[in-house]
C-alpha cells in the first residue's frame, strides 16, 4: 500500500470470530487510536 501512498499503520487486518466482542473492540480501539494519532492523510486530501 506504501507504493500508492497509504502509510502501512493505516491499514490492518485481524481475524476475529463472531464470538469474540471483546476482542473486536479491543482491535477496533487499537486501530482507531493508531489512525487518529497519524492525522490526516496527505495524499488523498479532497480540496475544498
Amino acid at each position: 500500500m506504501e507504493h500508492m501512498g497509504i502509510e502501512k499503520d493505516r491499514l490492518h487486518f485481524s481475524w476475529i470470530s463472531s464470538a469474540e466482542a471483546t476482542k473486536f473492540i479491543d482491535v477496533v480501539t487499537q486501530v482507531t487510536e493508531s489512525v487518529k494519532a497519524l492525522g490526516p492523510a496527505k495524499k488523498f486530501v479532497k480540496a475544498g
